[in-house]
């Protein structure tokens, strides 16, 4: 009796002590922000929450995402015995004593059992392959967590076993949202351009969001206030990072003449807001991200080095940090912004997801898939000819659905390498009609 009495002084304590983003955790789903996609009425995965038929599953998203929320709101639902280990800590010999207990679970008792492994990408293959035969088997129901690109460090035999579920940033009235229920939890209040600070360096990441909050909050209680209010002094106090004139709106006003200005091919206005936006203590990877996606909207074919440099630009942010990232940031902007440009990519895929939206057009019989037993009695493969047997490197032969066999695409400008890839292009089509007409 008195270890429970102890027990439960020791949760209300910590209920009390606990961070601010541990104390907000949603006890249910209409109390989780964001992720809409995935957890809004009707969506794929709160449906099979709900109706406890969870199947192996690997949550992949930026921190402070929602992936452990989720992970506890599924414990609470479910009839299914719910484990939880992390992969920074837990060792093979954790992982067989799993097993055997879901095994001894599942034969004495009927019950299922799930496990909630936090940063799976931590296990190492040994590790992960311990886990395979019960995933395999449906004996345990895994729910993996990462922040890394399972398709990477995630084993294919595993992650082919698992539905993979893609979490994203929260947007900024998730962030609002978050940051008032947080101020209700605090008894404070706070001025609008403090929360919108908060909010613009959280990037997208809720708990970072709430933990400054709480640093802001205390600095504002320390100034007699009743109820204490945060303002941005105290914002950027919790943050170490001043505010430059930098609210929501400049946010994004600046993100957008910055791209425009790459687009525009003007390597000192690139660097320029950059510079901004860096001194505004901007989140690294929101610029590089957004360099990446212009390197093949704007950039493409033009020069396909410009992905190349934008993406070793991303991956120098999460491998060096500021402040030396800055320097790499700084090159990717000046390549960017001088090379050729070329939206023909970016047009190109908007013509076919035209055509292909509806789905319709049967795969040419030549083009089938042609290993299986039987597929040759039907006609798979036939006709199909080998590219690599011709001596130029490529033959002429249908690629596409009858309906859209004519359609064209992608049509090169004459601007950096598209120039020379037009000139390839107008080669073939010619060769084409050449060998037609004889």
């Amino acid at each position: 009796m008195s270890d429970d009495l102890f027990a439960a002084a020791a949760a209300e304590r910590l209920s009390k002590t606990a961070p601010l983003a541990d104390r907000l955790r949603p006890r249910g789903l209409d109390e989780l922000v964001g992720q809409e996609h995935l957890l809004g009425r009707g969506k794929p995965l709160r449906r099979l929450i709900e109706s406890d038929r969870l199947s192996s599953a690997i949550l992949w998203g930026p921190p402070g995402t929602g992936k452990t929320t989720i992970a506890r709101l599924v414990a609470g639902t479910t009839a299914r015995a719910y484990i939880q280990l992390s992969a920074v800590t837990a060792t093979v010999k954790d992982v067989r004593e799993v097993i055997a207990s879901a095994r001894d679970r599942l034969g004495q008792h009927d019950q299922g059992t799930i496990l909630f492994l936090d940063e799976v990408h931590r296990f190492n293959r040994a590790q992960q392959d311990a886990l395979l035969p019960a995933v395999e088997s449906g004996l345990i129901t895994l729910i993996g967590a990462t922040t890394e690109n399972p398709y990477f460090e995630v084993n294919p035999p595993l992650r082919s076993r698992s539905t993979l579920f893609r979490l994203e940033p929260l947007d900024g009235d998730a962030l609002d949202e978050l940051l008032r229920r947080g101020l209700v939890a605090e008894g404070a209040e706070a001025d609008d351009d403090a929360l919108d600070h908060l909010s613009i360096q959280a990037a997208g990441d809720g708990r970072q969001a709430l933990t400054s909050l709480e640093v802001a909050v205390a600095l504002a209680s320390a100034q007699d206030n009743d109820p204490p209010r945060v303002t941005l002094s105290d914002a950027e106090n919790a943050l170490g990072a001043s505010a430059v004139r930098y609210g929501r709106d400049e946010h994004y006003d600046i993100i957008s003449a910055f791209i425009k200005s790459l687009r525009g091919s003007d390597p000192d206005a690139g660097l320029y807001w950059l510079s901004r936006m860096l001194e505004a203590g901007e989140d690294p990877r929101f610029i590089a991200r957004r360099m990446v996606i212009l390197a093949s909207e704007d950039i493409g074919m033009a020069d396909s080095q410009a992905l190349v440099v934008a993406d070793a630009a991303a991956r120098a942010v999460e491998y060096v940090g500021l402040p030396e990232a800055q320097l790499n940031l700084a090159h990717a902007v000046v390549y960017l912004a001088t090379a050729p440009k070329s939206n023909t990519v970016t047009t190109a895929l908007g013509r076919a997801r035209a055509d292909a939206g509806d789905g319709s057009g049967e795969v040419p019989s030549h083009l089938r898939d042609a290993h299986y037993p039987g597929a040759a009695g039907l006609g798979h493969g036939a006709g199909y000819v080998y590219p690599h047997d011709d001596p130029q490197g490529w033959v002429s032969q249908q690629y596409r659905p009858d309906r859209f066999e004519d359609q064209r695409y992608y049509h090169p400008s004459q601007h950096g390498a598209e120039r020379e890839i037009g000139r390839r292009m107008m080669d073939r089509k010619t060769d084409t009609n050449d060998s037609e007409e004889s």
